[in-house]
């Protein structure tokens, strides 16, 4: 059974079709997923679905584009929305340096506040980075984000970065990227990351995996991520299907 640990069901992508993607990614095998919000309406949608559906869980926070927009009102209704059990993680959060909406500095405060408040409720966090890996190291070890560790989310830096996260109590997250031929820092890091530390994720509608590059992703095809770091890492589909939904279910609190 697989677990896509990020996808963005809630976006309007789906508007047409939500219940056959949903139906083809469990014809896949996928038996779990976390819908991620990062905005009041993607938010609001996530918790919908996660009502819903037994099997989706929802992600809720900021995302640092939009961190300008973000009120003090926004924070404490994402504290009342951890209460809910469905709700497993907080963000996705963290720093975008490739667009220039908000400006670095709020984009670190409101960055700051979540992994706080993630620490009062006793959740771990989702992290978003985009050319911004040094800044985002630095804020976990600053704020003591080991302490409700998390997920690095589509994970695209160097084996090294991530086994640093590693050691600050982080799964690594690999996504459609880690098949494309090209993208040799992902597969490096399937290579070298100890299984009990990966987590395989779609961030659909976006990123899709060869062959669909460039189409919209979807939860279903979380399988081809699997199956391309067992072949990197010499182990059989089942192999990795069963230790990622392990490690997904761990880091979530899902019995």
């Amino acid at each position: 059974m697989l677990f896509d640990t990020h996808a963005h069901l809630n976006d309007s992508q789906y508007n047409e079709d939500l219940l056959e993607v949903i139906e083809r990614a469990q014809h896949e095998g996928v038996s779990n997923m976390v819908v991620v919000g990062f905005d009041r309406p993607t938010i609001e949608r996530a918790m919908e679905l996660a009502e819903r559906y037994e099997f989706i869980y929802a992600c809720v926070g900021w995302h640092p584009v939009d961190a300008i927009d973000m009120t003090d009102d926004d924070l404490v209704w994402i504290e009342e929305l951890t209460s809910h059990p469905k709700v497993v993680a907080i963000g996705e959060m963290g720093l975008d340096y490739h667009w220039d909406k908000s400006p670095k500095e709020i984009q670190k405060e409101v960055f700051r506040k979540q992994i706080r408040l993630a620490k009062k409720v006793k959740l771990p966090i989702v992290i978003h980075n985009r050319e911004a890996t040094a800044d985002i190291v630095e804020i976990l070890k600053e704020e003591g984000a080991d302490e409700v560790g998390g997920i690095m989310h589509c994970f695209s830096g160097s084996p090294e970065v991530a086994k640093e996260c590693v050691k600050m109590n982080f799964y690594i997250s690999l996504g459609g990227p880690v098949t494309f031929k090209n993208a040799k820092k992902p597969k490096e890091v399937a290579a070298e990351i100890p299984l009990d530390k990966l987590l395989i994720e779609t961030d659909c509608p976006y990123l899709a995996p060869h062959p669909y590059r460039g189409k919209r992703n979807e939860p279903g095809y979380v399988r081809l991520v699997a199956e391309e770091i067992a072949e990197i890492k010499g182990l059989t589909f089942a192999e990795v299907a069963e230790a990622t939904t392990r490690n997904a279910k761990k880091v979530f609190a899902i019995k």
